[in-house]
């Protein structure tokens, strides 16, 4: 956990140092008006010395007003320096799940990301301004009160030398317990999280399917085990008081008893009781603060812990190292050799007896196994296949999106992790199968695709796709406001926005997963028209269920059981697939019905 703080308050320790300082001097004051009060009771009020009783006073008053100062100051820079450290690690956060392929967003889960986002880094900033103040001013006035202590009266500090080892050893003990709890308790978070976003994203089918009741069970269950699990932490938390407390008043009661009859036998000044009182509240109530930090520096470690695992976590799709990478040809006139240079963009694509499963490392399934074709530059190519037979799986493995188990994927000739991240799916067009659009205007959407485009090319694909005309309609037009996910565009419009932000890339390959599903057979026919005029060169694979959406590729290729069951022209496997057959029939008589 420390190795967190130090690397993460990169710009914020100047403030880290400053609080720790400001709140010595605090603790510093705070001894010393004690000890100027024992002068009034034992000097000043004997004497009846009006003048030195208001010099003390004015004193006291003095050191009360900079232990002030110091306390706010201490406060603002431990607040600077622990909101920087939280903005600073929610960053690294942000750009490590950047990192992640698909494989390491399922196995962390999006619900449980957000959480270590959120709620984990939020404890551990709460922990560190604790920490820049507590457990530096605690340690600090423990050790200075239990010195002065000694110095007044040896004998009656041996109190302390019983209940402080007694406290921490309760503390110890908690904190253990505590350890385990706090994990169960995040885990339970995460749960929660899960549920809700859930929810959310499907608000619309939980409405359709009236499965409102459903829905809010499963919520009070996540809500229910979330809140025994911070009850069963709390219960223990809160046995920490009655024992401090308990250890606090018998520490008192037993100095007063003692010093008490060493005062009556003249043995001891009745102002320096009054300071060593004073003291013992200040040790005790040091070590009760020491005890607070101490269990939220517990909760703090689980989320230390889970922060880490992100972190420490190896992206499982990721650059090969420097000198094994293709790269780039640098530009005419550049200096600057390249071992390895990646060929122009064209748009062949090849697999080669490749397969795949999700767990790579498990004993799961394969999802695909021997697959092997290859798609020529320029090529309209189709995949079709029952439900889970593998064919967004495939062409999620063309932008490595996953890495394949077994085989390669070559475009234009290079197996793909050969390929740096960037410079790959920079050739690549896609529109998943969950059409995707961002909180801002139409016009930021499209240029998502590619940000310097200008005005008539982003206009061309929207005309390309089919969406020009109903973005017109709007009255903002391009500068229409979309709301989160594009909730409020129809479906297809949707689809068609995806696909204008496709094609302003002008990609060497352009993939469509079942992109035209919530489309009109006219509209459909119209981008594919589109295609064919204004993205000659470009390799186009497209996943459809419909047979009028592929019976024009150059070639389908047909998916099932994790494997190539057909390829072939529309007219070709119409004669002698009947995988094919059978869909072809099954959507014909739906069509005549």
């Amino acid at each position: 956990m420390l190795s967190l703080f130090l690397t993460h308050l990169e710009g914020y320790k100047k403030d880290a140092i400053k609080s720790p300082i400001l709140i010595t001097l605090e603790v510093i004051c705070e001894l010393i008006l004690p000890l100027v009060m024992a002068e009034i009771v034992d000097v000043a009020i004997p004497a009846g010395d009006v003048g030195y009783i208001f010099l003390m006073g004015g004193l006291m008053l003095l050191l009360s007003l900079f232990a002030m100062a110091c306390g706010v100051g201490s406060a603002k820079y431990a607040t600077f320096a622990s909101q920087g450290f939280g903005a600073n690690l929610r960053q690294c956060l942000f750009d490590k799940v950047q990192e992640f392929s698909f494989a390491d967003i399922d196995r962390f889960s999006s619900a449980s990301l957000i959480t270590r986002m959120t709620n984990d880094v939020n404890a551990m900033t709460m922990m560190l301004n604790m920490g820049l103040r507590m457990l530096v001013r605690a340690p600090v006035m423990l050790v200075a009160a239990l010195v002065i202590c000694i110095s007044i009266n040896a004998r009656l500090a041996i109190v302390l030398v019983v209940v402080i080892p007694l406290m921490i050893l309760a503390i110890g003990i908690l904190m253990k317990i505590c350890t385990r709890l706090f994990e169960t308790m995040q885990k339970k978070i995460d749960g929660l999280n899960n549920t809700l976003q859930e929810n959310l994203v499907a608000i619309r089918v939980v409405k359709a399917f009236v499965r409102e009741d459903h829905e809010r069970g499963k919520f009070k269950k996540s809500n229910d085990e979330l809140m025994e699990a911070a009850l069963n932490v709390g219960l223990k938390i809160i046995a920490i008081m009655p024992i401090m407390m308990l250890a606090m008043n018998g520490a008192t009661v037993a100095v007063l008893y003692l010093g008490g009859r060493m005062v009556m036998a003249e043995g001891f000044l009745l102002g320096d009781l009054q300071a060593f009182i004073n003291y013992i509240a200040q040790i005790l109530m040091s070590v009760m603060m020491v005890a607070m930090a101490l269990l939220q520096l517990t909760r703090a470690q689980a989320c230390a812990h889970r922060i880490h695992e992100v972190l420490n976590t190896e992206p499982s799709v990721e650059n090969k190292p420097q000198g094994e990478i293709y790269r780039v040809a640098p530009p005419e006139g550049q200096s600057g050799a390249v071992d390895r240079v990646l060929p122009a963009p064209r748009g062949r694509v090849e697999f080669q007896n490749v397969s795949f499963r999700y767990a790579a490392a498990g004993t799961g399934d394969d999802v695909l196994s021997g697959i092997s074709f290859t798609v020529e530059p320029g090529q309209f190519v189709a995949i079709v296949g029952g439900t889970g037979t593998g064919k967004s799986s495939l062409v999620n493995l063309i932008p490595r999106f996953y890495d394949v188990t077994g085989g390669a994927v070559l475009v234009d000739g290079v197996d793909v992790r050969d390929y740096p991240l960037e410079e790959l799916r920079a050739r690549i067009g896609m529109v998943l199968q969950t059409n995707v659009l961002f909180t801002g205007t139409i016009r930021e959407n499209l240029l998502w695709g590619r940000p310097d485009a200008t005005e008539e090319e982003m206009i061309q694909a929207a005309k390309d796709a089919q969406a020009y005309d109903f973005i017109m309609s709007f009255p903002d037009g391009f500068d229409t406001l979309l709301t989160q996910g594009g909730t409020n565009v129809s479906g297809g419009q949707k689809q068609r926005l995806c696909i204008a932000r496709a094609m302003l890339r002008k990609p060497a390959i352009l993939i469509l997963d079942d992109s035209t599903s919530a489309v009109d057979s006219a509209t459909e026919a119209a981008i594919r028209q589109s295609f064919a005029e204004n993205l000659k060169d470009t390799t186009v694979i497209i996943i459809a269920q419909r047979i009028s959406s592929v019976q024009y590729a150059d070639e389908i290729l047909i998916l099932d059981d994790d494997h190539i069951a057909g390829r072939g022209t529309h007219e070709e496997l119409l004669a002698n697939n009947t995988i094919y057959q059978e869909i072809y029939q099954s959507q014909q008589e739906g069509v005549g019905g």
